[in-house]
């Protein structure tokens, strides 16, 4: 269908709901709104459909950034392609999460769904126990070679979208605690929160969202291991596509014996632990080095701002006189300081926390607290270092929406590598989500969509009841519903066209 044709559909649909959902003065009603009652089932002899129809559009991505080739290429797991090859494997976890599977046994459900397999153009997909025993064929270079692939699809992605070259790539680095209740699984360890299972870092770009690299580690490893060789690989990946590049991370990547070296090829800003030097250096700063800081706000009032509704925590916590930390105000300032390991000085930013221990009504005591950054930022002033290391906590959303949204970090199979393997391929369900945002031709939009969460992301793009009819050699895919998101859905089903023109 020609675009001129879906978008004369799409304005009359979108003014058919608009009129619906329009404000009127409604009268008294006699019964519910819901007052269907003639209701019946019957079961088509003929026609397919199903529920996920942006499913078809994610693997025109697939193989149109390349990403199915190279897996291909570059993955040797199987003797024989009899019948599935690596992509068809890596794809069918990946997918499975895309359409709303929470665990490897979701994938039968597909598996049972005709219409699904038609509409990828698959006679049968792999079961769950041939998925993960796939995983357990993975050793750590091949997991590395799938981290490649999809790194080689990702910066066609960016090429294509325009969004690169960046004008500054933000790296945020950390890691994270993946508790398991299994007690067979190889490499498991007890972690520092009192729990057994993993501890995987986590690279990401904070432009995107894109989760750039992972890696599974016993759970009770510091957070720093093995860090220093993913920030490396990051910053080669990012170099030819990013003007400045900028890593953040928190204390634990302190590390200062890579500091000269990383400055003269990147940026940084990472946290530093208030030792006794360093609280020596602050306090001995005059009070006229020190500046309020004054934070921005979250978000802009459009309208007119609400009311603030009464806080019902703090009234418990004065009623049954729980101990409280109050912030009073806040104060920047900086000092020169070179690190042990390091031949060359570097600019500290610390932040001053005033703050007030309370108990109920009463104020126990008056308390000073240090934060302080280091970074090779100087175009910055020191609020605005304290902005953009701040700005790292948003990292803790993706690995949230790691953990939650795509169940990543499940852990299902018995192995460090195989659940390393796992986490890969399900978080590139989140990678795609994002490249399909970068590829909406509307920047406004692509930047919700950035935004968004991944179960908002399925609900939107992902969830579109199609028809699936299948002519010669077309797989045809007939939208049924209509939704906000439908018009963006089908531009940027074009752009990515012009990727896989086939």
């Amino acid at each position: 269908m020609r675009r001129r044709q879906y978008t004369k559909i799409l304005r009359n649909r979108e003014e058919r709901i608009e009129r619906r959902l329009s404000r009127r003065n409604w009268k008294v009603r006699a019964k519910p709104m819901m007052s269907a009652t003639n209701i019946r089932y019957e079961v088509s002899g003929r026609i397919e459909g199903m529920g996920c129809g942006g499913i078809g559009a994610i693997h025109q991505l697939a193989q149109g950034v390349g990403l199915v080739d190279g897996l291909n290429r570059r993955l040797r797991l199987l003797e024989r392609h009899s019948p599935y090859f690596e992509s068809d494997h890596v794809l069918n976890i990946a997918y499975n999460v895309l359409v709303g599977g929470q665990r490897l046994e979701d994938i039968e459900i597909r598996r049972q769904d005709v219409t699904f397999l038609n509409a990828l153009g698959a006679w049968v997909i792999p079961d769950p126990t041939t998925a993960g025993d796939f995983t357990r064929r993975f050793t750590r270079p091949d997991i590395e070679r799938m981290m490649d692939c999809i790194n080689e699809a990702r910066q066609v992605v960016w090429r294509f979208s325009g969004r690169a070259p960046f004008e500054e790539a933000l790296i945020d680095i950390d890691g994270t605690v993946a508790s398991t209740y299994g007690e067979c699984k190889q490499g498991m360890e007890y972690s520092y929160q009192g729990s057994w299972g993993y501890h995987p870092v986590v690279v990401t770009l904070a432009n995107t969202g894109e989760v750039l690299y992972l890696e599974n580690r016993p759970g009770n490893v510091a957070s720093h291991q093995g860090a220093v060789e993913r920030i490396d690989q990051t910053i080669a990946l990012l170099g030819p596509h990013a003007l400045r590049i900028c890593l953040r991370g928190d204390t634990a990547f302190f590390l200062t014996q890579h500091f000269d070296r990383w400055s003269d090829l990147v940026d940084f800003v990472f946290g530093m632990d208030a030792s006794q030097k360093a609280l020596q250096l602050a306090q001995a700063l005059p009070d006229k080095a020190w500046d309020p800081l004054k934070r921005q706000p979250k978000y802009q009032v459009q309208t007119q701002e609400r009311r603030k509704p009464e806080n019902v925590k703090d009234q418990i916590v004065r009623q049954r006189e729980f101990e409280k930390i109050r912030l009073i105000s806040e104060h920047v300032a900086e000092f020169s300081y070179r690190p042990g390991k390091c031949k060359k000085d570097y600019r500290v930013v610390v932040c001053r926390k005033n703050l007030s221990i309370e108990k109920g009504e009463d104020v126990l005591f008056p308390d000073v607290r240090y934060f302080f950054y280091i970074t090779t930022r100087k175009d910055l002033s020191a609020a605005q270092v304290v902005e953009l290391a701040n700005g790292r906590c948003n990292q803790e959303n993706v690995i949230e929406q790691l953990k939650n949204g795509v169940n990543a970090m499940r852990m299902p199979v018995d192995n460090l590598e195989s659940n390393w393997a796992y986490m890969v391929m399900t978080a590139l369900a989140w990678n795609l989500k994002a490249w399909f945002a970068m590829l909406v031709p509307d920047r406004e939009s692509g930047t919700r969509l950035l935004r968004m969460e991944f179960r908002q992301f399925l609900n939107s793009v992902i969830r579109i009841p199609c028809q699936i009819v299948r002519t010669g050699r077309r797989i045809i895919y007939r939208v049924l519903a209509y939704n906000a998101w439908l018009r963006d859905f089908l531009l940027t089903w074009e752009n990515i066209r012009r990727l896989n023109p086939a």
